[in-house]
């Protein structure tokens, strides 16, 4: 079966292709081999030489695999699923590998059974499955910061991340945690990008009078970060083990920057494997210089159990990295090697069933395809331009929040709905992190400035692009963005000439009229980004609120469709690309 399983795990390599093999440099103190001695005639007599017994060869060093995944969002029976790692991980148990599984971040959150449950289902599940290590992700804290420690404390596996620290820079979990495995120690250090202040909610990291009492080590422009993690991949090199393995939650996102994976791989040494998330990247493994030039691999499994990555430690200490999908799953199936599941099936199954009822009720229909990907290209566009789900959903804040304009952030809109009925289900994938309805009075300029945050990183993807309502803009890439932050990706000013042009407000009449940055409107939003500063928007958080987190997101979504639109979502929102509310002049037009 072991030699089955050996053959097995090479036609998996062409399936997805061992991206990268790194091999240690040669130890420096190497004993000399002796010269072999001169060999002398045999001494005569009359007694039978005795032969001494054969010595006996070595076992071969055990192969340490680290089974990794990172933003699963609860897409726990997506891709290869929960059930496909079980029956993995057992497969390569059965065959004599040391195997360890770690997560890189984002579990918890993005449908409805992480939603309903605020996390913990999650959490049981992963204990159930066996996880071993887990870093944190921005969207662990979706819940605030109560049900955040709590869904620490049920796991039974130990969360690690280095760089968040309380007020007095003291970290909030344990920095790195060492597992031996074959007579190796690994060390696993945990990163968090600070880009978490404003892609969770940055209320939660502060206090009733809003200073700050938390910190990702986001300050001079990286440093911090950087310093904070050699300092812990050092501490962990003392205490002698043989290899360090990042689990980061960085990704590659331009607004990540100066907080990006293959930033702090730049600036620091003691790495020799960084895997990665936060971007939904697939990555099956890269090398990337180190601050001493040498080669790092860098590795990210996208999104949604689309791949499971293994990471392998050979008997001579090489690394090789590798992603497995459905295919492999199925090809290793087929051979019979994945029999067991240690009882994950029978747990996935319960945690469905306790929200299969509620998830399957019909709430309204829509007539056409709602969308947040092109639908010619494929590719996620709702976080760059105009989509028509990304317009009903800012109309359903204006017409519940009775407001003249309403945004909704690009980050915040997370799955499609397809013509036919609607399902809570469906809604609580749409808007699945439990934000509520907020309405504010805000002045055209402030308006203005959010625009201009909001095109800042186009044409690359931003969370907190808005989807508007009661307003139509144009954005031009001619024009380099000015938005200035501060270190903690925080909106500080437009310090220069501006992308969005031409910004018209909706009347009551049904025509668009300029809008006066001196006017007062109203606007309507959630409490993420109004109240809470999400995704960087300052320039709402002292403003006059005139309605205070009323309605869950979700509600909003349903009331608007049944309560406005007669219960169907109609011919008004058939194009995918919307109304034509933004328009983009792209570069060089």
């Amino acid at each position: 079966m072991k030699k089955v399983l050996s053959i097995v795990l090479v036609l998996m390599m062409v399936f997805a292709a061992v991206a990268c093999t790194s091999t240690p440099a040669p130890v420096a103190n190497e004993s000399k081999v002796d010269e072999p001695a001169k060999t002398e005639e045999p001494a005569k007599t009359e007694e039978p030489v005795k032969t001494e017994e054969p010595v006996k060869a070595e076992e071969p060093a055990k192969e340490i695999v680290i089974l990794y995944t990172n933003d699963v969002h609860c897409g726990i029976t997506e891709g290869i699923g929960y059930v496909g790692i079980a029956r993995i991980k057992a497969a390569l148990e059965a065959a004599g590998k040391e195997v360890i599984l770690v997560d890189n971040g984002d579990s918890v959150q993005g449908d409805i059974i992480g939603t309903l449950s605020k996390g913990e289902a999650i959490v049981q599940l992963m204990n159930d499955i066996g996880y071993d290590v887990a870093t944190i992700g921005n969207h662990e804290f979706d819940y605030g910061m109560e049900q955040f420690n709590k869904n620490v404390s049920l796991a039974k596996f130990q969360y690690v991340c280095c760089n968040f620290v309380n007020s007095k820079g003291e970290a909030v979990l344990k920095p790195y945690t060492i597992i031996e495995k074959a007579g190796k120690k690994i060390a696993f250090v945990g990163i968090d990008t600070p880009q978490t202040f404003v892609s969770s909610t940055p209320t939660y990291f502060q206090d009733g009078n809003g200073n700050w009492i938390y910190s990702f080590c986001e300050g001079n422009n990286g440093q911090d970060l950087y310093d904070k993690v050699q300092e812990t991949v050092d501490a962990a090199r003392a205490e002698g083990v043989d290899y360090v393995i990042a689990m980061a939650h960085l990704g590659t996102d331009f607004s990540s920057t100066p907080w990006t994976s293959g930033e702090v791989i730049n600036n620091t040494n003691g790495i020799d494997v960084l895997l990665d998330g936060h971007s939904h990247t697939k990555e099956p493994g890269a090398t990337v210089k180190n601050k001493d030039g040498n080669d790092v691999i860098w590795t990210s499994t996208e999104t949604k159990l689309a791949y499971v990555g293994m990471l392998t430690i050979d008997g001579e200490g090489k690394f090789s990295t590798m992603l497995l999908d459905t295919s492999a799953l199925k090809f290793m199936d087929s051979v019979g090697l994945l029999k067991e599941d240690n009882g994950a099936a029978a747990t996935v199954d319960a945690a469905l069933k306790a929200n299969e009822e509620l998830v399957n009720t019909v709430v309204a229909k829509t007539d056409v395809d709602l969308v947040i990907k092109d639908p010619v290209e494929g590719v996620r566009i709702v976080r760059s331009q105009e989509t028509n789900l990304g317009d009903l959903c800012a109309d359903a804040y204006r017409a519940m929040g009775e407001a003249d304009i309403a945004f909704v952030n690009g980050g915040g809109v997370r799955d499609v709905i397809p013509a036919g009925d609607v399902t809570f289900g469906q809604i609580i994938k749409v808007h699945p992190f439990g934000n509520a309805l907020c309405v504010v009075e805000a002045t055209g300029q402030e308006v203005l400035d959010a625009l201009e945050l909001s095109a800042a990183s186009l044409p690359a993807e931003y969370g907190g692009f808005l989807q508007v309502s009661g307003l139509k803009l144009t954005i031009d890439l001619n024009v380099d963005s000015t938005v200035e932050k501060d270190e903690k990706n925080l909106f500080v000013q437009v310090a220069g000439d501006r992308r969005v042009k031409d910004v018209q407000v909706l009347q009551a009449d049904g025509t668009y009229a300029p809008i006066d940055p001196e006017k007062t409107y109203t606007v309507a939003c959630h409490d993420y980004l109004l109240k809470n500063a999400g995704d960087g928007y300052t320039m709402f958080q002292d403003n006059t609120v005139l309605r205070d987190c009323v309605m869950l997101d979700n509600q909003v979504l349903i009331n608007y469709i049944v309560d406005v639109l007669g219960g169907t979502v109609g011919g008004e929102y058939v194009d995918p690309y919307g109304q034509g509310r933004i328009t983009i002049i792209e570069k060089g037009n």
